[in-house]
Order: structure tokens, then C-alpha cells, then sequence
């Protein structure tokens, strides 16, 4: 009985193709908006979480001020000295590296070229906080950092735009008015989480660029990077009362620094973006039930044109529930195929899309089989009013609808 209804259901809708495409369109449109919506979701938290962790893992960013961000109230603040960061990675268990950071942006020339990059002033531990690998050359030496001398290691693109094809490391490029050696080529980052270049950089020995570029002895940043499975709130707190200790706070003053833990932010920001695919999904799901009315509209205008049809078979014997299970199966089947129809559509609208957004393409077996059961449940839904009104209808009277 199920084969001969089933082939009556396809009979028909085979019969009606036009009409049947166009009444499945509000599940097509449905089913790929969701998939598609989530997808891109679901790639941007990916690569949230991985241009956040491309930062450096287990690291602690330490700013002067009381808050992050722009509009930060670092002014009122006293900077942090080489000598803080010094004394975090002796005094403070669990603490892997520190690096200090001075930045300030500069134009760097080289030949007829020229171009406005960030100057990273610091010392080797910036590339091991910061997870940087070395494409070519070498990092700074001891003596270089000990006398401030004027070598780079640069990144890719800043090696793009001023040295194109040419070799740059031995090569000879200004910054401001120091001439400075590129010693070194940093591995390619790409963008990050805020949507800055992380390649645009530049970076030398700080007391180089304390001295020569920004005139004093300022420490803008202190990256410390952390030991794997140390507890990073027991690593924030020593690190807190070691700072209001060098800064001289009393026990009433408020912190006069801020610190930033990367993972929290990869965190938090993972979560933003999960609330806002589901919010999306959700919106985009209301076309499912727009198709769906589609289908009992076009189902009950089949009931009526089908009403000699239907009276025939109740006459010759046919019950009523094999009726009801006729249309219901017309339904079902329209919404199933307008669901495998979505999600082909979705497949191929989510990897162009995140091929241009620039954001990895994250399949999700769960969220293709939700949309297709949902938009099956969708034809039960709604096809099941026409089908009930199809199965009660008078044999009699059936046979006399002209």
C-alpha cells in the first residue's frame, strides 16, 4: 500500500512540474538561507578563534590604563619600564616569556619606494609571545639588543611593497632617518581578528627605537606569555600585585594598568558570534513556514481539482485514511525535495561566500540534516489540513463536482 500511494504521489506531482517547482521554491529558498547563514556563522568564529589564538597562546597583554580599546584612559597613566617586564618573568610564577613593546608608526623607504608601516620596538621574546616564525634570516643578537642597533625584521607586507621580487634580507632600508639592515623575514599572518594586517610590521631592538624614533624610554605594552597548564588567574593576580607594588598604589587606588587575556577574548568573542548565526538562522527559518503555506495552498487548489478523482476511489472502495495518505505523502515529498534542492544551493552559495568573505568554510553535517528533517515536518505540517479535507469528502457528492 505505501509503494502504490508513494507512486501516486510522484504520478502526480510529475504530472504538474512547473507548478511543483514553484510551490517547493519558499522551501528551497528556506532551507539555503539557514544552511547558509549558519555556515558563514560558523566560519567566522573560526576564524575569530584562529587569527585570536595567531596572537600567541597562553599570553597576557598589559597596557597602562583602566581600560582596553579605543578611548582607553591611558594618558592619565605612567608607562611601564623595560625594568616591569624584567620583573615579571623573575618574580612571577609561571611565567614563560615577557616581551616590552614600543610602537610608533613611521614611513620606510627603500630605493624609490616608500611605505607607512607600525615600528615594533622590542626584544626576542615578542616573537615567542607573539607565535612568529622566521620565513628567512635570523632575529636579533644579544649585542644588537644590548647596544640598540639599527636592524629590522620585517613582515610580508611590508617586504611586498617595498622590495616586490628582490631578496630583502641583507638589504638596507630607512625608517624615519635611521638607516636599518633587514636581518630577518617573518612568516605570513594575514589578518587579524580586529581586521588590522599583521604582516604591516616592522620590528627592531626597543632601545634601538626608544632612542632613535620615539625619544624616550616608554613601554607601551608588556606581552607575557605563560606555561602551558599554569592557572592563568594565579599568574593575572601575582603579575597585579607585582605592578601596583612597582607603581606605588595604595590598597584604596584603583589599578592604573589593564590586563588582557587573549583566550577570554577569543571567548567571548566565539560566543558573540555563535548568538549572532543563531539569531540569523532563526530569521532565515521564517521563509521555511512561508513555504510551507505555499504547500497547503497549492494542496487544497489540488484537492478541488482532483474532487472527481478522489470520489472515484472512495467509491470503488478506497478508505479514507489512504486518501488523507495520499496528499500527505504529496506534501511530504514536495517539502523533501525542496529540502535536498536547499541544501545543494546552500553547499554551493556557502563556499563562494566564504571563499570571499576570506573566512574558512565549516561543513556542518548537523545543521543539513535539521534543515531537511525540518522541512519535511514542514509538508506533514501543512499538508496535513488538505489531506484531512481531501479523505472526508462525500463520494457522492465528488462524483457530481464538475
Amino acid at each position: 500500500m505505501w509503494l502504490n500511494t508513494l507512486g501516486l504521489a510522484l504520478r502526480e506531482i510529475r504530472r504538474n512540474l512547473l507548478r511543483s517547482f514553484l510551490t517547493i521554491l519558499g522551501i528551497v529558498i528556506g532551507v539555503a538561507a539557514v544552511i547558509t547563514m549558519v555556515t558563514i556563522g560558523r566560519g567566522a568564529t573560526q576564524a575569530v578563534s584562529d587569527q585570536i589564538t595567531s596572537l600567541g597562546t597562553n599570553l597576557l597583554m598589559v597596557r597602562p590604563g583602566q581600560r582596553m580599546g579605543p578611548g582607553r584612559d591611558a594618558a592619565g597613566s605612567p608607562p611601564f619600564r623595560q625594568a616591569d617586564g624584567d620583573a615579571i618573568a623573575v618574580q612571577v610564577p609561571g611565567v614563560r616569556a615577557v616581551a616590552p613593546q614600543a610602537n610608533t608608526g613611521a614611513v620606510v623607504v627603500y630605493g624609490a619606494r616608500n611605505w607607512s608601516s607600525v615600528v615594533y620596538g622590542t626584544t626576542n621574546a615578542y616573537f615567542e609571545t607573539n607565535n612568529w616564525t622566521l620565513a628567512q634570516g635570523r632575529v636579533f643578537e644579544d649585542a644588537e639588543q644590548r647596544a640598540g642597533s639599527a636592524v629590522c625584521v620585517i613582515g610580508a607586507t611590508v617586504r611586498r611593497e617595498l622590495f616586490g621580487t628582490e631578496e630583502p634580507v641583507g638589504a638596507r632600508l630607512r625608517v624615519r632617518n635611521l638607516s636599518c639592515e633587514v636581518i630577518g623575514l617573518l612568516q605570513s599572518k594575514g589578518q587579524a581578528a580586529m581586521g588590522n594586517d599583521q604582516d604591516d610590521l616592522v620590528v627592531m631592538p626597543i632601545a634601538a627605537v626608544q632612542r632613535r624614533l620615539t625619544g624616550n624610554l616608554n613601554v607601551g605594552t608588556l606581552l607575557v606569555s605563560m606555561d602551558d597548564g599554569v592557572d592563568a588567574e594565579a599568574v593575572k593576580a601575582g603579575m597585579t600585585q607585582l605592578l601596583r607594588e612597582r607603581r606605588k598604589l595604595a590598597e584604596s587606588d584603583e589599578n592604573n594598568f589593564n590586563v588582557l587575556d587573549t583566550k577570554q577574548l577569543a571567548e567571548t568573542l566565539s560566543s558573540t558570534t555563535q548568538v549572532m548565526t543563531m539569531l540569523l538562522g532563526a530569521v532565515a527559518a521564517v521563509s521555511l513556514l512561508v513555504g510551507g503555506i505555499g504547500i497547503m495552498n497549492i494542496m487544497l487548489v489540488s484537492v478541488t481539482e482532483r474532487t472527481r478523482e478522489i470520489g472515484i476511489r472512495l467509491a470503488i472502495g478506497a478508505l479514507g485514511h489512504e486518501v488523507l495518505l495520499q496528499f500527505l505523502i504529496e506534501a511530504v515529498v514536495l517539502a523533501a525535495l525542496g529540502g535536498l534542492i536547499g541544501i545543494v544551493f546552500a553547499t554551493a552559495a556557502s563556499i563562494g561566500l566564504t571563499a570571499v568573505m576570506g573566512v574558512p568554510y565549516v561543513f556542518d553535517p548537523g545543521i543539513n540534516l535539521l534543515s531537511f528533517g525540518f522541512a519535511a515536518l514542514i509538508g506533514i505540517v501543512f499538508g496535513y489540513f488538505p489531506a484531512r479535507r481531501a479523505a472526508r469528502l462525500d463520494p457522492i457528492e465528488a462524483l457530481r463536482h464538475e
